[in-house]
Order: C-alpha cells, then structure tokens, then sequence
C-alpha cells in the first residue's frame, strides 16, 4: 500500500508516496522526519532514524524525483537532476540505493530549495 507523504523545505511542498517495500514501511513509521539536508549535486541527502539493509529494489539507476535509501550512512536520498557522477541529466547515486519512493510533482523545483536549513518528510 503506497503512503503518501508531503516534503517540505524553504516554502516548497511537494507530494509525495512512498512504496510498499519494508524499507519504505520503516521510513514510514518514522515519520515525520526533519532534518538538514546535505547537497550532493542534484541530490538532498539526510540522516533519517532508520536502518535497513540493501533490498530488492537496490539499484544506482535512478530517475529525477525517485526518493532512496542509503544504507551505508542511514540516509534519505531526493534526486532532482544530474550528481557529481552524472554523465548526462540524470542522477547517479554515489551507491546503491533502495527504491523507497517518489515525488509525483516536479522535482527539479528543488533546485529553488539548496541551501535550506531543513527539510521536513510527513504523512498526508
């Protein structure tokens, strides 16, 4: 069952869901998370309460607007355009990553929001 969730920063909201895998499940009963989110290209990352192994869905081919899960720093990933390991427009995480959602609006907006002191995830 999808959940679906707002993100939050600067005054950006965008609508969100997460999947049904149980790392998706996890980040879901840790919400609401709020943090500060590091930059890494087109990338906000954060450290969220969670802590899960690579799954099924593991993979370092992601899409603008996907939102994933990094294990080696407990992390949530929103990807929004090209990563310092991008050889064309779309990211690349540093790693593997778990599928764990996506932005259903225009993620690229995001790029307005760098340099934010806080991101916020919760449910609807």
């Amino acid at each position: 069952m999808l959940v679906e969730i707002k993100i939050t920063t600067k005054d950006i909201v965008l609508d969100a869901e997460l999947f049904d895998t149980a790392t998706a499940k996890s980040i879901a009963d840790a919400l609401p998370i709020e943090a500060k989110p590091n930059e890494w290209g087109d990338e906000f990352y954060f450290e969220i309460p969670v802590r899960m192994p690579l799954d099924e869905t593991a993979t370092t081919k992601v899409s603008i607007g996907d939102i994933g899960y990094w294990p080696p720093g407990n992390a949530l990933a929103i990807f929004f355009g090209p990563t310092p390991m991008s050889k064309g427009p779309e990211p690349v995480p540093a790693s593997e990553v778990n599928i764990v959602g996506r932005i259903t609006g225009d993620a690229t907006i995001l790029r307005k929001a760098k340099g934010a002191s806080a991101i916020r995830l919760e449910r609807y």
